[in-house]
């Protein structure tokens, strides 16, 4: 059956360099911010990841996920998304499941394999080497967090008679995610059976994860659609538009950047894809567009992004708030 509708926040971290917030502002504006969306009723909170950028984009979420997991009650934690290969599949396993004792059972895990040359470069990894040791972690993460001792042997982890503790809360551990933005990372979804996280065109990532869940038997709403889209609430846009156009651009600047240093073609910017652009206008208007928006893709998990660098954390309380009070019961 159909999945329900969650709405939730994006962190990434980041501060304008010379700005009035400093990195210590940022985090504690974050936990505290995190706090205020699990009293409002948010469903989730995700937390994003690149390395060695002036801007302090987030590079590693487990410290921040513990702060907001025992400050917060039922909102749950994940990522969209964290770097897989950058980190060792048994390490990651334990600390995903100390947070799940954290939280009391609410961590998932949202996977992506990368594409900076720069990232992989630092911590020594070949950047071919992501597919394989993206597919050979997720199998070391689930034996992990089984009953039984494992081992392993695959074509870049060697592991023997391991047996992690503490098990999760969750049995099998936290729920796993999977990022695409081309047809390989849908079908990696649907063959792990995670949930999907979908970037780019609709027609190279949800139309093949959903055709080959249905191969195997299985039915797509079974399974979970994510994807980050800010969102905004305004009486005024002529007065709130340019602040929050500005602290976009920042954002997603960088994202050029990758793009072009990346081997990859992933077709970015390219027309068709699955939209990602901002959502703004007065509560109707915004609810409208969400609905078309969750209709359309079959989106059952949203993301708005919490604190956009330069944007004064008191502005997106205030959006929270109208976010909770005026947007999120119209869509569930």
């Amino acid at each position: 059956m159909p999945q329900s509708f969650r709405f939730g926040i994006m962190y990434d971290c980041r501060h304008v360099p010379g700005g009035d917030m400093s990195m210590t502002d940022v985090y504690s504006a974050t936990i505290e911010q995190s706090v205020l969306a699990d009293q409002l009723g948010f469903d989730h909170v995700w937390f994003t990841e690149h390395h060695f950028l002036e801007d302090g984009y987030l590079p590693a979420f487990q410290p921040l996920a513990g702060a907001i997991a025992a400050r917060t009650k039922n909102i749950r934690i994940s990522n969209d998304i964290a770097l897989l290969p950058l980190y060792h599949p048994v390490r990651l396993a334990e600390e995903l499941a100390v947070l799940d004792h954290i939280s009391n059972g609410r961590m998932e895990f949202g996977i992506g394999m990368g594409y900076v040359p720069k990232e992989f470069e630092a911590f020594g990894i070949p950047l071919p080497n992501r597919v394989s040791m993206t597919d050979e972690a997720i199998q070391i993460l689930r034996l992990a967090w089984g009953d039984e001792p494992f081992s392993f042997s695959g074509k870049r982890y060697e592991l023997s008679d391991i047996n992690v503790y503490p098990k999760p809360v969750q049995p099998g551990g936290p729920p796993l995610w999977i990022a695409a933005m081309k047809e390989p990372g849908a079908l990696r979804a649907a063959r792990f059976g995670t949930n999907l996280l979908p970037q780019g065109r609709s027609d190279e990532v949800l139309d093949p994860w959903r055709d080959a869940v249905r191969a195997d038997g299985r039915d797509p709403d079974d399974y979970r659609v994510g994807i980050i889209r800010s969102v905004y609430v305004t009486d005024d846009r002529d007065r709130d538009w340019p602040i929050i156009r500005e602290a976009e651009r920042f954002r997603m600047g960088v994202y050029s950047t990758f793009m072009a240093e990346t081997p990859d073609d992933y077709g970015w910017g390219s027309d068709g894809g699955i939209p990602q652009n901002v959502i703004i206008g007065t509560a109707e208007e915004v609810v409208q567009q969400l609905r078309e928006f969750i209709e359309l893709y079959g989106i059952t998990d949203l993301a708005t992004s919490g604190l956009p660098p330069g944007i004064d954390p008191e502005f997106m309380a205030a959006n929270l708030e109208r976010l909770a009070a005026d947007v999120i019961a119209h869509l569930k």
